[in-house]
């Protein structure tokens, strides 16, 4: 699954306030890395190409390590913020300044898989940038790399990191999955590419990004099922839903029949390791989008979602390890991250202000990521939530009008 993602990007930024960054000099983040490194060697490695066999791709560890960059801001946090409210497409070219942007190849024993941007603003504040190789691993993955930092900067002893012996590094000894006589349809072929992993758009892609409170979560969920029904639709349901519909009535060209869904795989995951176990699975409807009602969309994707890893993986294992694939974008995309624990890392004890998670090498179909929001402390799921659209960008400033209507008076950034 790792190499079916190696096309597809995680950029993430950390706002910290001068209060949780104070007196924390670069020699001081610098310290705790080699211990947290230590854990994650995969991480700080670099991409070889087997000389038996076929030239499929591995990861030498602990290799070349992780990038680390500096920068300065002649903005406050706060104007910087309200710079990415009041931004044409809702910061997204904004975001891009505070995390690299660069990717695998065309030299691979030479590319960083992860990169880490520190940005310091005038008011004291600071942004932490984290460019991620998706081939390391899913957001959850991401997420749990970055909360160790902060772990162990509070002198927390850390996990074990992964032995050797545990790590997959002989090809041969792969379990080769069932080899599929089609390709699935969560995925599309690109390239080829080459040692550039790297996948060019046919057409701009733009980021937009707006809040949902608890109480707009609620009322969404009501509108859908009615404020009297003991049976709620769960909230990201019920924004596939809701958007599905959207993007079907604004998007020229025939309606989008196919969505796929990422979500996570908690029994699949392993503390302490990196991987790619989301769940893919892809949804059919056999009616027009644009005419049903959304409940009945969000219900489709509960009910008839289908499974697609074992499949992926077949075609990877049929190609071997040399495919040219993208997920996110192959069809209209719906990413789950409402339970990623993306406010974990803290800074002498205190949690970023805010988190904002992308995705680049997003295919034409776009992606919908469902984020939690700073202030999202719910148990039950329904506290308040982020929504990033990854889109053409002719489509991102028609789908904001459209769904500022749906969602009344929801906050764009």
């Amino acid at each position: 699954m790792d190499l079916a993602m190696k096309l597809h990007y995680l950029r993430a930024v950390y706002y910290f306030k001068s209060e949780a960054v104070e007196g924390l000099t670069t020699a001081r983040l610098k310290e705790p890395m080699f211990t947290w490194f230590n854990q994650f060697p995969a991480a700080c490695g670099r991409f070889r190409r087997s000389e038996v066999g076929s030239s499929r791709p591995y990861i030498k560890c602990n290799d070349c390590g992780v990038r680390f960059i500096e920068a300065q801001c002649v903005k406050t946090l706060d104007e910087w913020m309200e710079m990415m409210e009041e931004g044409e497409y809702g910061g997204g070219s904004l975001h891009k300044l505070l995390v690299s942007n660069q990717v695998i190849g065309p030299e691979l024993p030479f590319s960083p898989l992860v990169l880490l941007q520190f940005t310091r603003f005038t008011c004291g504040g600071m942004s932490v940038g984290l460019s991620w190789a998706h081939v390391l691993g899913d957001s959850f993955s991401a997420a749990d790399f970055m909360n160790a930092l902060g772990r162990i900067m509070a002198g927390h002893q850390p996990a074990q990191p992964l032995k050797l012996t545990q790590l997959q590094t002989k090809i041969e000894s792969y379990r080769s999955p069932p080899e599929p006589s089609k390709d699935p349809l969560s995925v599309k072929r690109v390239g080829p590419v080459g040692d550039h992993w790297m996948f060019s758009n046919h057409c701009k892609m733009e980021a937009a990004s707006f809040h949902l409170s608890a109480t707009q979560v609620s009322q969404l969920q009501s509108k859908l099922c009615g404020q009297n029904s003991t049976n709620q639709i769960p909230v990201f349901e019920s924004l596939c839903g809701v958007i599905w519909k959207t993007v079907a009535k604004v998007r020229n060209g025939p309606e989008p029949r196919t969505v796929t869904i990422v979500k996570n795989d908690p029994r699949g995951r392993k503390t302490g390791s990196l991987g790619n176990g989301q769940v893919i699975s892809t949804v059919q409807a056999d009616f027009s989008v644009m005419e049903a009602n959304p409940k009945e969309l969000a219900e489709l994707v509960i009910n008839q979602a289908m499974d697609e890893r074992r499949m992926i993986e077949g075609v990877v294992e049929r190609d071997k390890g040399l495919s040219d694939l993208i997920t996110y974008g192959a069809n209209l995309t719906f990413v789950d991250l409402g339970e990623a624990n993306l406010y974990g890392l803290e800074l002498e004890g205190e949690k970023p202000a805010n988190v904002s998670y992308t995705i680049d090498g997003v295919g034409d179909g776009g992606v919908v990521l469902l984020l939690p929001g700073p202030r999202d402390g719910s148990k039950d799921g329904n506290g308040e939530k982020v929504v990033t659209l990854i889109m053409p960008e002719d489509l991102v400033m028609v789908l904001k009008v459209e769904l500022k209507t749906e969602f009344a008076t929801c906050t764009y950034m």
